[in-house]
């Protein structure tokens, strides 16, 4: 199958947008439920791969070395927004594993906050790496290498052996050969992988039940725990994955990734959703899964709930005049 069209933005009542993608809905076997467009189209996970990168620490009762608490473990899930409580979290989990800011090789980029409230840094503010989006998951990255005595300065090569133990992770729980992961670098210098849209909605179906794993125990329970108990530090003020995972509290686990990817896992109802917007509009996605929310009866009015914001986005310029709207333009398909 093709891509399918997902989203339309209109200006009056004319579409002057489309953005077209795919969709798959699996349950915990990985059999295909629902699905819109190529449900197995191959797609870099990006950050939505986050909680299966920070396997192996836990694996190794890396939280209990280093004192790890539940908000530390949420933040190696993070694609957080550089906020006090962001910055600070990640700056003591360096400390716990003897290592600082000029350890991480994630880069710096402007805090996340500023684009998502539409505001601008205090004149003299200086940011550094600690307040990349991805910081946790490297002070993770760290802490196990500091563990296994394992070289820093190379942590992120794709042959250092973190990385193994990384990708091995990744094609366990989305239950696919490592040969099978095609890999790139991500926008953290991470090594990434790309896999069907399907297998990565496996991966968050078996992350939101977090059963006891022959090889890696309770590492999923403890990272979903974490990250449905801290949807604030897994993501930020007024962004999505926040919004979603306190639509229904302790049953959805949210996770969106770069360019258009956003993954969800259902405990009450053993689903994993995996959408991919081929343009990588982030507007248009946002509307694409709350809609597969709907379609699927997981969310009643969605209109009063924290998703509220993206159901049917309307547009104003800046003149406060209404232009247009953002609208899911999609039916699941059932299998």
């Amino acid at each position: 199958m093709a891509h399918e069209q997902l989203v339309e933005v209109t200006r009056g009542d004319q579409v002057e947008c489309m953005h077209s993608g795919s969709i798959a809905v699996v349950n915990t076997r990985g059999d295909l439920l629902y699905q819109a467009g190529e449900p197995n189209f191959l797609t870099f996970t990006r950050s939505t791969i986050k909680p299966f990168q920070a396997a192996p620490f836990m694996r190794a009762d890396g939280p209990a070395k280093f004192g790890f608490s539940t908000r530390e473990i949420a933040l190696m899930c993070a694609s957080h927004s550089g906020e006090t409580m962001h910055v600070e979290t990640v700056q003591s989990m360096l400390s716990k594993s003897g290592c600082d800011e000029h350890h991480l090789r994630c880069g710096c980029h402007l805090p996340l906050l500023y684009a998502t409230t539409d505001t601008l840094p205090t004149a003299g503010a200086v940011f550094n790496q600690l307040h990349n989006n991805c910081s946790g998951k490297h002070a993770g990255f760290l802490a196990y290498c500091v563990q296994h005595g394992q070289p820093l300065d190379s942590y992120l090569d794709p042959a250092h052996p973190l990385q193994q133990a990384v990708r091995a992770s990744v094609a366990h729980f989305a239950g696919v050969t490592e040969s099978d992961l095609i890999m790139g670098i991500d926008g953290c210098s991470a090594p990434n992988y790309a896999m069907p849209l399907s297998r990565l909605a496996l991966a968050y179906a078996r992350l939101a039940q977090g059963d006891n794993d022959v090889v890696y125990g309770e590492a999923l329970g403890d990272l979903y725990r974490a990250m449905t108990a801290h949807p604030e530090l897994v993501s930020g003020t007024g962004r999505n994955d926040l919004a979603f995972m306190r639509t229904a509290p302790g049953d959805w686990v949210a996770k969106i990734g770069a360019d258009g990817v956003q993954v969800i896992g259902v405990r009450s109802a053993g689903l994993g959703i995996a959408i991919k917007m081929i343009d990588g509009n982030a507007r248009a996605l946002y509307t694409a899964a709350v809609a597969v929310l709907v379609q699927l009866g997981l969310v009643g009015d969605a209109g009063n709930s924290p998703l509220a914001a993206w159901v049917r986005p309307q547009l104003k310029n800046f003149m406060g005049l209404h232009t247009g709207e953002v609208r899911a333009a999609f039916k699941l398909h059932k299998v």
